[in-house]
This record gives structure tokens, sequence and C-alpha cells, in this order.
């Protein structure tokens, strides 16, 4: 009975002794798992790698929603920016061409436990390498590793709208005077800053049935504040409009039995003795050309003809006669865009 007891205590301790170096070859497969989980997946460099990807594959709401991304009201302050900037950039579809070839080349980690990860990607035909300064926060679980930039790589864009408020950029529509009040919204050309993702290459222009622009193309890398000018122009079909209204406007004037027409652009003083009604007609109306000015688009001085046809009588010898004669006379404008889409001219 002695032995048997003996036996069966030597065996309880041989299986208490197993279990428990299973228990510590599993503790050590789990912090062996762990700790490549936060070395790789949840290392510094696959956070910046993330971020990247996401612009890269236009999931621009998972890169601006990034830790250390966002922007906080001191940090507008102190770049000068409105704590109202527009975000309206933010979001997919607007990027013209995210970051390619994406490659991560040094993670150096420092005594704070921060990371200096730089990365090597391709925007367009430019080869960029940008170094993002990244630093631990909460970690999920209270186990893994979580980051956020220690500088937001966000890019600031002073758009400027020249002769018209709006603008395109990617597939979004915007109009800078969105935040403005006041007198600032009859200023014929607006500046406003927007939040842009970065990196990133962006493509502003402007097409309407009235206004055109030449596609301008910038490429913002992360931290970065730039300016970019959206020059409208007006189209063949506004100045085909305000020719219209200046034909008509003449044939108003030429239809005036005088001599001078009133509030007209031409115009005959004579000496001898009208003896029947005067009749104008236009026999080259001025060209329409608009190009920008000051506060809307401008024709300068442009000449045209109304010819003049009327009966008179000479005071000189008493003769009859009709006079039959060409006046050139110029015609300048100013046109502007109403809100509603009709188009306001100004004769000068």
């Amino acid at each position: 009975m002695g032995r048997r007891r003996a036996r069966t205590r030597r065996v309880s301790w041989l299986a208490v002794l197993g279990w428990g170096g299973v228990g510590m070859l599993l503790a050590g497969a789990f912090f062996a798992a762990l700790g490549a989980l936060n070395q790789n997946l949840y290392g510094a460099s696959s956070f910046v790698d993330r971020y990247l990807h996401a612009i890269a594959e236009d999931e621009i709401l998972t890169a601006a929603t990034t830790p250390g991304v966002a922007l906080d009201e001191s940090e507008l302050e102190a770049m000068g920016l409105p704590a109202d900037v527009s975000t309206a950039m933010l979001r997919s579809n607007v990027v013209g061409s995210g970051p390619q070839d994406i490659r991560i080349i040094d993670d150096e980690s420092r005594d704070d436990g921060s990371h200096l990860v730089t990365a090597s990607y391709r925007l367009e035909s430019r080869i960029v390498e940008t170094t993002f300064e990244v630093r631990p926060i909460a970690p999920l679980y209270g186990v893994l590793n979580r980051w956020e930039f220690a500088r937001s790589p966000l890019a600031v864009i002073d758009v400027t709208a020249a002769h018209n408020p709006f603008f395109t950029v990617g597939s979004l529509t915007l109009d800078t005077r969105a935040r403005k009040s006041g007198e600032e919204l009859a200023a014929f050309t607006q500046t406003a800053p927007y939040l842009a993702i970065a990196p990133a290459v962006y493509e502003f222009d402007y097409d309407s049935t009235l206004l055109t622009a030449q596609p301008e193309e910038i490429t913002m890398e992360p931290s970065l504040r730039a300016s970019v000018t959206v020059s409208s122009q007006a189209t063949p079909a506004f100045t085909e409009r305000v020719q219209t209204q200046v034909d008509q406007f003449l044939d108003a004037c030429a239809t005036q039995p005088v001599l001078q027409p009133t509030d007209c652009p031409f115009g005959m003083v004579i000496d001898d003795r009208v003896v029947g009604e005067p009749t104008w007609s236009i026999s080259a109306y001025p060209i329409v050309t608009l190009t920008p000015g000051e506060d809307a688009f401008v024709m300068a001085p442009t000449a045209g003809v109304a010819h003049l046809s009327v009966d008179l009588q000479s005071l000189f010898d008493g003769d009859f006669y009709t006079l039959e004669e060409d006046e050139t006379f110029t015609l300048a404008l100013d046109a502007r865009i109403r809100a509603d889409g009709s188009i306001s001219v100004q004769l000068k």
C-alpha cells in the first residue's frame, strides 16, 4: 500500500510539471505571437503603410480619420487658418492620383517610444521620400500597439478662383464664397483655403456653358501648403449671348427716326435742313470679345458702322438731295453673370 501511494504522488507531480511546461510553452508562444503582431501588423511602419495605401485606393475617409491626421482648433490657428476651414476636399473622387509603388525604407525607433518612418513612393512621374514621425497612443485591448502622426500630414491648398467663384477638383465642384459674407461675396476673384489629404496629386479646372478654365495640376506632399489659381475665361457661348444683346441694342437704336438716337453710340450733326425722317441701319456690328477685367468681363472699345439715309435741303442753294453716309462708332461694355445664370451687360 505504501509503495502504491508513493508511486501515485510521483505521477501527480509529474503531471503538474508537465502541464506547467505546456502552460509556459503556450504563454511563450502567445507573447511571441503578440510581439510579432506588434512588430509587423501593429507596428509603426505598418501604420504609415496603411495610411499611404488608403490614399492610393481612394479610401480618403479612412486616411482622413487616421489618428493624428485631423487638426484641432489650436493647430489651425497656428497655421493661420480659420476654425471652420473647409474640409470639403477630404472625400473620395477628389484626388487625381495617389501614391504608387509604396515602400517603407526605414523605421528608426527613438528612446521616447516614437518612430521616424521613411516611405518611398511615386507621385505620377516623381519619386518622393517622406519621413513621418509617429508616436504611440493607448494600445488596443491593452496589448496591441496603436500609433498617431506627431504632425498631421494634411496639406493646405489656397485656391484662387479668378473671374468666377466656382472651381472643380476631381469630380467635385466647390464655391470659394461658401464661408464668406458681406462685401466679400461680390469680389470678381475669390481665394479660400482647403484642407487636402496628402501625399496626392490634384487637378483643378472648371467647365460650364458660359465659363471654362484650363486644368491646373498641383502635387501636394505631406504637411505642405501651396496655392493654385483656376482662371475662368468666357466661352464662345458667353460671347455669343453678349453679342446678341449688343446687336439687339444697336438694332433698337437704328429704329429711332432721328439724327442722334437717344443713349446710342452713333449720331450725326447736319447743317442742312432735314426734310424727311432719318433712317439708320447697322452696316457692321462690333465684334464682341470678352477678357477678364477688375470686376467683370470687359470688351474694349470696338468699332462698328452705322449707315444713315436722310432727305435734306441745302441751305446754300435750296437743292434737295438724299444723304447716304456711313458713320464709324465704338462700343465698350462690362458683362457679368448673375446668380440665376443670366447675363448683365453694361455699355460704356
